[in-house]
């Protein structure tokens, strides 16, 4: 932990810039092993950053700022903790003194990065700053762009002087990156602008081993490098690949720039470049190490809490992917109540200004039920909170695979529809769309959409009308094809697709039909036809197999 605010120094220092998607963890320490001084993190939200919760990861020996959906936001090791300085993006002075105290434990220094807006609004700018300068242990910086004239550059870096901070970087024009090729490019433009450090970007970006006085590194050593550091401190692969790709530039349609292109994971990125035993090794040992803290500290099931205030209270959140589209806690909570001849359940909600996240807390036959974790809607802390009261009831909350009582919607059922099917829904009205169709596969199986009418043998959407007459079929290569004239159905297909929307919600429900998908015939996975046309209507895709919406 840093003690004296005072130990980073920006006098004649050599800097690693910060690069939105490039300035993480690996880079940072790779700088630092190329003689860079200081480095700086990407500028990251103040609001994304105040959702985080600081956590020690002792598996990795690093400490994360982690957001509510578990993605690590930024993460710092002990090996830069007196050299990294945050960067954060910021219009508010007290969020930024938040996100400032926040890291400031774990951070040399605190930059407020200055976009284009703050810097038409210099009264802004300075109350940010010097609110941080006064609450924050740490050296406060600020970098700016040249603006259109250089007496109201000037007069803007002499206003942000009187605040306080400990330096400002100033982020000229004129391409003076095409011309920083080493270490010793960096020295003449530092003679040559009388600038007391340098801050590189794309120049490092390219190949961080830039700021070694003896000249680059062969970029083959500086990527393998790179891969070990992202490996070893767990770098999620997308922006592992993203830096790679960077520094490769025009070999990247190389060999090596093809596999590295078509990597979807770290090993398949660590095997392109020659390191997978590497990887395999080191991810062998990262989890006996996770095992090992694991058997240390078993986990600790959760239980319900009361707290003296009497609301009933647990640490979860709503997922939506774990849930049915048609059934969520809070749906199941109602129709408990009913079913217990109980009050409907009562949502209290409240908006935490500082981050703008919410807290609910549903009251159900007089006790109150919340959970600790707030979210970024309204709704989804509402459906958190009816997963507390449901949890602590031992009811079922209407996740998916899960076993319990069916709801029962009180409404009318279709004349035609089948009762016992699973997937049974209220009947779509005349005139009315069906907003979640139903797509049945010429297997049987059936598709992620939902709601509409099962056909045998075809692929089908039901607008609100009985099945379909025998399917017709588009002939001919995907280039050359044309709709039915005879068929009933080739009617209703002209009619949704040409018809301006304005008329089409006006018309009766009409039968729409996709081609019927046979084994044998040129249309399929064997065919022509592999991936058949995405079919747009009434502002929603329609897709079919190997297709994606």
């Amino acid at each position: 932990m840093i003690v004296n605010s005072l130990s980073l120094c920006y006098h004649n220092k050599l800097i690693l810039a910060p690069m939105v998607r490039v300035g993480t963890l690996p880079m940072r320490l790779l700088a630092l092993d190329y003689g860079a001084d200081i480095v700086y993190c990407e500028e990251l939200i103040d609001l994304k950053m105040l959702q985080c919760k600081r956590v020690v990861n002792e598996a990795l020996s690093t400490v994360d700022f982690v957001a509510p959906d578990d993605r690590v936001v930024f993460r710092t090791c002990e090996r830069e903790q007196s050299r990294v300085v945050f960067q954060m993006g910021t219009s508010d002075a007290e969020r930024a003194l938040a996100v400032a105290r926040l890291v400031e434990n774990d951070v040399a220094g605190i930059d407020g990065g200055m976009g284009a807006a703050l810097l038409s609004d210099p009264d802004k700018i300075e109350k940010i700053l010097s609110t941080l300068v006064k609450g924050t242990q740490r050296p406060v910086t600020c970098k700016i762009r040249i603006l259109p004239s250089l007496e109201d550059t000037l007069s803007l870096v002499k206003r942000i002087e009187r605040t306080g901070i400990a330096a400002i970087a100033v982020h000229g024009s004129g391409g003076s990156h095409d011309h920083i090729q080493g270490y010793l490019d960096i020295e003449d433009f530092r003679q040559a602008t009388a600038a007391s450090s340098v801050m590189v970007a794309r120049a490092a970006m390219w190949n961080p081993s830039i700021f070694l006085k003896e000249g680059p590194r062969p970029l083959e050593e500086v990527m393998q490098k790179y891969i070990r550091y992202a490996v070893q401190y767990d770098n999620h692969y997308t922006n592992t690949k993203y830096c790679l790709c960077q520094m490769l530039r025009e070999q990247l349609e190389s060999p090596q720039g093809r596999l590295l292109h078509a990597a979807q994971s770290s090993q398949e990125i660590c095997e392109a470049f020659g390191l997978g035993a590497f990887y395999e090794e080191t991810t062998r040992e990262l989890d006996a190490r996770r095992a090992k803290l694991l058997a240390r500290s078993p986990e600790e099931v959760e239980e319900p809490a009361e707290d003296t205030s009497g609301i009933i209270k647990m640490a979860v959140k709503f997922d939506r992917r774990a849930y049915s589209p048609q059934i969520t806690p809070k749906m199941c909570l109602l129709e408990w109540c009913r079913r217990e001849k109980l009050a409907q359940p009562v949502y209290e909600t409240v908006q935490r200004p500082l981050d703008r996240l919410f807290c609910s807390v549903v009251t159900v036959a007089e006790q109150k039920y919340q959970s600790t974790l707030w979210d970024k809607s309204k709704k989804l802390a509402e459906q958190a909170a009816a997963i507390v009261c449901l949890r602590s009831q031992g009811l079922p909350e209407g996740r998916l695979r899960e076993e319990g009582p069916s709801l029962h919607k009180r409404k009318r059922e279709a004349p035609d529809q089948d009762t016992g099917d699973p997937r049974a829904q209220e009947p779509v009205l005349p005139g009315e769309l069906c907003k979640k169709p139903f797509l049945a596969l010429a297997s049987g199986k059936e598709s992620p959409l939902e709601g509409c009418e099962k056909q045998t043998n075809s692929y089908h959407i039901l607008w609100g009308l009985p099945p379909p007459p025998p399917p017709t079929y588009w002939e001919g290569r995907s280039d050359q094809r044309s709709l039915p004239s005879t068929a009933s159905a080739s009617s209703a297909v002209n009619m949704l697709l040409f018809l301006p929307f304005s008329k089409l919600f006006k018309m009766p429900p009409l039968p729409f039909l996709i081609p019927q998908l046979e084994q044998d015939r040129q249309i399929g996975p064997s065919g022509p036809l592999r991936h058949p046309e995405l079919v747009r209507t009434c502002g929603r895709t329609l897709c079919g197999p190997g297709t994606k919406s």
